[in-house]
């Protein structure tokens, strides 16, 4: 049995004990230790960054708060499942409940990069672990035996002399306990409640409409705000028709807001193309919109600008912001004369030059894909209530950490006096990253000095900006006269991110390998999608490994195989992502549960990814119909390690493949001198229930392995499966997402 420290020094795990009402509570650090606190006393403030709270009263429920914001990927239901099984305790007594934003407490409360099972394991097993322990000390004492003779299954403790308590029971005395230094871990092969399949516990909630969502608030004086932001990028408010939208019925106030200061340093989620807005303040939803409607605004070009950001990492930088109004066409030229340029070396391997010139064959493609909403059901929406000495701000985020010291900034109050709190979210993907729209709501509302309910209406979500960066990037591969692949190639750029991962597959498999990158400045903001940069370059380098695998006359399973084998036997450089057998374990997987092997004249397409520490393979099988593609069946493989519920984790798989189809067949926010020329789901074309996949069926790789990222990994390799799938159904290689745009040319 493995062992775990509680503490890694005394001030990072103290334990404050008394009983208050009969209840032990284990709060934890799951960064560094659990802090057991009881009777009344507070521990010192550094103390005092947990991450979850563990209670058991003594009517046995035992509560589990979960730090990180569940919007889907089911933290609520996961989170306990990793404590519960190391307490040993009864699924039954559970009660998990959202904690509460607190930044002093919960310094990493984040949803987004597939982190927060991986990041919270370690933790939350040392809480069920030591909490088990206290209890199990408790009832030796009690019972006057050795603590290694106590048993503990189901919330019961027990003793070979027929003795036993609930941990209700004992919760009281097991708060006197003193923290051992080290408890013990369950071996991985005795869990018994992680990898079982466990519903939502939530589920009966949300469905019965008990938690709140942001756009559900309400409160005593509320009023209602919206607000009307420039037609487009690159253009700044000069006036508009103020006093005649005050006059409206029930608006209480219109006015300009100035969102960041010239002197104001950003920081990571603060994200706004758009220095100055118009706020419209009213007694209704309706009544605003109809004022927004009415609002007559000139505008006038931007110049060029700079700002201080510091990102997530605390490291500052300097951002230029271009003037000028950008359109699609522009984009699109300038990407491609970038690739023609002399581009910023990230990697090289040998002498890839030499190897394209002594090349029996070699093949270049380009792909692209392009700027993308996030389109959340959900608007985006804050609640806000301003007073003089403090802040009280409610909606729905994925991590208020990242704007808590900004809103404080923007207010003149303390971070202490700002208190954020969180509510179900209606989707997220990456979108609730960035949160300028809870810093309007907190200045409207100091404004009118009323809380306000601040709602996006969907064209302001759609137009405000915060979109998926657009991709453009071109790859070239050298075969000899056997079909090896001698080198690879790949240039790549973005507006205003590049998609470049110089370190993946297929770097470590090729002796000579180059990968270069430059990025295009843009007045466009983006941000994180769903599986940010690898939710592109996924799709470019796996279509692109299938021509090659044609070319090379290989099976493109096969073709994968054997560049992961040189991989992991014969690996070129020592700084590869990813681990080669691993890779190849969710080909060899997915080509069993495909039954790859006898297409029997199904049109299959094959692709696989690592990202997000994770590795996914998918197999899509379509038919053609009427020129357009049918997805009759996806299978999908998956080495994320530990899977801790997997119904919940096959749901999660089949939401992201149904994600990936949909933005490269349909997904594409196009500009005409700067103005976004989609704003609704009327011209924002979204998969349909009818497209789409008849069957997605998910198998995961048994692993021992700490768990790792789940959310993002199976959506990547979905357009390449999708697109390789259609060549052999057509015969046309697709380069381009959005797909339908070159199918429908095609018919």
């Amino acid at each position: 049995m493995s062992k775990i420290q509680t503490s890694m020094n005394r001030r990072s795990f103290i334990k404050n004990l008394a009983v208050t009402s009969g209840t032990l509570a284990l709060g934890f650090n799951l960064k560094t230790a659990p802090l057991a606190l009881a009777n009344g006393e507070s521990a010192p403030a550094e103390w005092y960054e947990f991450n979850a709270v563990l209670s058991i009263a003594p009517d046995g429920t035992i509560e589990i708060k979960v730090q990180n914001p569940d919007f889907g990927q089911g933290t609520m239901t996961s989170f306990p499942m990793i404590v519960a099984e190391e307490l040993d305790a009864d699924w039954a007594d559970i009660v998990s409940v959202q904690a509460p934003n607190d930044p002093a407490k919960y310094p990493m409360q984040i949803t987004g990069g597939s982190w927060s099972v991986r990041s919270n394991w370690a933790g939350l097993r040392m809480a069920g672990a030591t909490a088990k322990q206290l209890l199990k000390l408790a009832a030796a004492e009690q019972w006057g035996v050795s603590v290694d003779e106590i048993n503990t299954e189901n919330s019961v403790l027990s003793h070979a002399s027929g003795r036993s308590a609930s941990y209700g029971e004992m919760a009281g005395r097991a708060a006197q306990q003193a923290i051992p230094e080290q408890v013990p871990l369950k071996e991985k092969s005795a869990f018994s409640l992680i990898g079982q399949s466990k519903k939502s516990i939530v589920a009966e909630d949300i469905v019965t409409g008990k938690p709140l969502f942001g756009i559900d608030q309400r409160a005593e004086g509320m009023l209602h705000a919206g607000i009307v932001h420039p037609p487009a990028f690159g253009l700044t408010l000069e006036t508009f028709n103020v006093d005649a939208i005050k006059a409206m019925p029930g608006i209480i106030d219109a006015f300009s807001i100035a969102m960041y200061p010239e002197e104001f340093v950003r920081g990571f989620s603060d994200v706004c193309a758009f220095p100055e807005i118009v706020a419209i303040v009213g007694d209704s939803t309706w009544r605003v919109k109809k004022a927004k409607q009415a609002v007559q605004a000139s505008w006038k070009p931007m110049p060029e600008y700079q700002y201080d950001l510091v990102g997530f990492t605390g490291q500052k930088s300097t951002i230029t912001v271009p003037a000028g109004l950008e359109s699609t066409a522009q984009h699109s030229a300038r990407m491609h004369s970038t690739l023609q340029q002399a581009l910023t070396e990230k990697r090289r391997d040998g002498d890839p030059e030499q190897a394209f010139k002594d090349a029996h064959r070699v093949i270049e493609q380009t792909y692209s894909a392009p700027f993308l909403a996030h389109n959340t059901m959900e608007p985006m929406n804050f609640f806000a209530d301003v007073k003089a000495d403090s802040a009280k701000l409610v909606g729905p985020h994925q991590g208020s950490i990242l704007i808590h010291d900004s809103v404080a900034r923007h207010l003149g109050l303390p971070k202490d006096q700002v208190e954020m709190q969180m509510t179900r979210m209606g989707g997220g993907f990456g979108r609730r990253l960035y949160l300028h729209f809870a810093v309007e709501a907190a200045l409207i509302s100091q404004h009118v000095k009323q809380p306000v309910l601040l709602t996006y209406s969907r064209e302001d979500d759609m137009t405000v900006g915060v979109y998926r960066p657009a991709y453009q990037a071109t790859m070239r591969a050298a075969l000899n006269e056997k079909g090896e692949l001698t080198a690879y190639h790949i240039r790549a750029t973005g507006i205003p991110e590049s998609p470049l991962f110089p370190n993946r597959f297929p770097a470590g498999a090729v002796d000579n390998y180059l990968a270069e990158d430059r990025v295009i400045p843009s007045n466009i903001t983006v941000g994180a999608y769903r599986a940010p940069e690898s939710n592109f370059m996924a799709g470019a380098e796996q279509s692109f490994l299938d021509e090659v695998a044609e070319a090379a006359g290989k099976d493109p399973i096969n073709f994968r195989l054997e560049l992961l084998a040189r991989a992991k036997t014969n690996p070129v450089g020592d700084n590869n992502d990813y681990d080669a057998e691993r890779y190849a374990g969710v080909l060899e997987l997915v080509r069993e549960k495909s039954d790859w092997d006898n297409k029997n004249g199904r049109n299959l397409g094959v692709a696989a990814y690592f990202c997000h520490n994770s590795y996914c393979a998918n197999v899509i099988e379509i038919e053609v119909n009427n020129g357009q593609p049918v997805v009759n069946r996806v299978t999908s493989a998956l080495d994320c390690g530990i899977v801790i519920n997997p119904d919940a984790a096959a749901n999660m798989t089949q939401g992201g493949i149904v994600n990936g189809l949909c933005h490269s067949m349909y997904g594409e926010m196009s500009f005409d001198d700067g103005a976004p020329s989609k704003d609704n789901f009327t011209n924002y074309r979204m998969l349909r229930i009818n497209e789409a996949p008849a069957e997605i069926d998910v198998h995961f790789v048994k692993s021992d392995i700490d768990p790792t990222g789940l959310g993002e990994p199976p959506m990547p390799p979905t357009p390449a499966a999708l697109a390789n799938a259609i060549y052999q159904a057509t015969g046309k290689r697709l380069y381009d997402q959005p797909f339908n745009k070159a199918l429908n040319e095609q018919t």
